[in-house]
């Protein structure tokens, strides 16, 4: 009776850890994945976001007066800690963070009739193994990586292969075998968009060389000021014999990039100027990429987020998601999908979003990833650092921009100011630098117009980085009076659904979700707070919004 006694009860204890085991099994079934093709990318310039150490404002005393937003302005690594800590990524849904170059830049400043400029932008690179002390330290990088990870962020930083920093009277030309001075790009074929400099004073990287160069004597000067000479060449000497690549410039910066994989844990890449560059370098960086994220993840289990691959996405100028996955030189098509890049940014969206209504811009996205680009991504943008016409510059219509951007099929790029109408017209400034004022925390914290504004953002953002449908689902109509549309995504065990109605009337809103949900489902409508119960097919809210965002309690 006794062993009868205790076979039950160990009986019980076993079903109860059974059924706990399960009920943990299914919560992480159930976890929203992280998912690259449908992520939400903050983008910003590291110098213009937020500064959080002024005693790294000036360096190489780059202290001559510049154009107008063509200098320095602060802001730095610590500064973005600052807001990832204080939850201001996570409460406008971001997932991932796309900084501008932060490797050392140029110590001079060129004048091209804009005034003096500095590298402020990141673009200008004069020691990629270097992080330049305007941004920050190594010790800051890493602290910054930690943070956005333990905040379930991904961190891109942006590569440039392409070019130098301009030659200026501190920062002398790379030698001949790395570099090309001429002819300047003309861009109206293939080879003249690759063979050549992007503008005048930026030394072109010589990409289609295979031939055995040596250091630059500037760069072996400087490491042996910095004491730091024998161990960068004991690690290029391993990297060349690991890879039996030839010491070749684009080789030497392929191993200075992916050294920010390996020994920080970055999770990606946005690649500068892709199309300027010859197509096997960007399978030749993706390779090496994926032996350093692999390597990584293997080195330091503890810090791996997910089973995602090393994310690559191309900067190919003018490139839209049209064109599926070739990009047309007039002489020559490429495809830069081909084992090198995860995704593309897409120039074509701000046209698309200007000209289309929101269905036939969600069902043609929805049309081109789940064909063409099937097992790719795109990432769409409405502003951006270098584009001139942005769809909003203005500011006039910063909802519909949120609205548009956020809920489009495809990675979507925020970028830094969008959330707050900072504004892209910026008086007596030349060129780019219109696009590149300083983050306006004041007006997020003090106006109560950018307060609305950024609540809308925060509450599209959210819903986004809650359900993968939206960018990476299938978009299907419901309805087109009121417009009513579903998404629906699905990933091993995880499955997610959401219906999302705009252009609604204020007040009362009876919608049929017979098509997707069943009776007596609870939904909850994301934008408002409110919570319904489906009865007879339908749902009805009564709030003061144009819009709902429907998700199953």
């Amino acid at each position: 009776m006794r062993q009868l006694v205790i076979g039950i009860l160990l009986g019980l204890i076993f079903i109860g850890c059974g059924k706990k085991n399960n009920q943990k099994l299914n919560v992480e079934e159930t976890k929203t994945p992280f998912v690259w093709e449908a992520a939400n990318v903050y983008f910003l310039l590291t110098d213009r976001f937020n500064n959080g150490d002024v005693s790294n404002d000036i360096n190489f005393n780059r202290s001559l007066e510049t154009g107008k937003l063509r200098g320095f302005e602060g802001g730095d690594l610590k500064g973005i800690i600052q807001k990832i800590e204080e939850g201001y990524f996570t409460n406008l849904g971001i997932n991932a963070i796309w900084m501008t170059p932060i490797v050392e830049q140029i110590h001079g400043g060129t004048d091209e009739g804009t005034g003096v400029t500095y590298g402020f932008h990141g673009y200008w690179t004069r020691d990629w193994t270097a992080i330049d002390p305007n941004f920050g330290t190594k010790a800051d990088l890493k602290k910054l990586i930690q943070v956005a990870h333990k905040n379930n962020i991904r961190i891109l930083l942006d590569a440039v292969i392409n070019h130098t920093g301009p030659v200026t009277e501190k920062d002398p030309v790379w030698p001949s075998d790395w570099v090309r001075t001429d002819p300047k790009c003309e861009y109206n074929n293939y080879e003249n968009t690759i063979t050549c400099t992007l503008v005048k004073n930026l030394p072109d990287i010589k990409t289609e060389s295979n031939e055995d160069v040596e250091l630059p004597i500037q760069l072996v000067e400087k490491w042996k000021e910095e004491g730091r000479y024998e161990q960068e060449v004991r690690e290029l000497d391993a990297f060349f014999k690991r890879t039996g690549y030839p010491k070749a410039p684009r080789f030497y910066i392929i191993k200075w990039l992916t050294d920010y994989i390996t020994e920080f844990g970055i999770d990606g890449y946005r690649v500068d100027t892709v199309k300027h560059t010859e197509e096997y370098v960007w399978q030749e960086f993706k390779a090496e990429c994926d032996y350093a994220f692999a390597a990584y993840k293997k080195n330091n289990p503890d810090k791996v987020l997910d089973d995602n691959k090393f994310y690559l996405v191309g900067e190919v100028y003018n490139y839209g998601i049209n064109t599926g996955k070739y990009f047309d030189f007039g002489d020559k098509k490429v495809n830069y999908f081909d084992n090198a890049f995860q995704s593309l940014i897409n120039f074509q969206f701000k046209w698309n979003a200007a000209q289309q209504d929101y269905e036939t811009l969600f069902a043609n996205y929805s049309k081109y990833l789940g064909n063409d680009l099937k097992g790719y991504g795109t990432l769409n943008y409405l502003s951006s650092h270098d584009d001139g016409q942005p769809f909003d510059a203005a500011r006039e219509k910063p909802f519909e921009t949120a609205t548009k951007l956020l809920l489009a099929l495809g990675t979507s790029q925020i970028y830094y100011g969008d959330e707050s109408a900072r504004s892209l017209i910026i008086e007596g400034t030349e060129g780019d630098a219109t696009l590149r004022s300083f983050m306006n925390w004041n007006a997020i914290t003090n106006d109560t117009q950018t307060k609305n504004i950024f609540k809308h953002w925060q509450k599209l953002g959210q819903f986004r980085a809650n359900h993968p449908a939206i960018g990476a689902g299938v978009h299907q109509m419901i309805s087109k009076e009121p417009y009513l549309f579903s998404r629906r995504f699905s990933k091993a065990n995880y499955n997610d659904l959401v219906v999302i109605g705009l252009d609604l009337p204020k007040g009362e809103k009876v919608l049929d979700v017979s098509k997707v949900f069943k009776d007596d489902e609870i939904l909850n409508d994301a934008y408002s707070g409110k919570t319904v119960i489906v009865k007879k097919g339908k749902v009805v809210f009564n709030t003061e919004y144009e819009l709902v965002l429907l998700e199953k309690q």
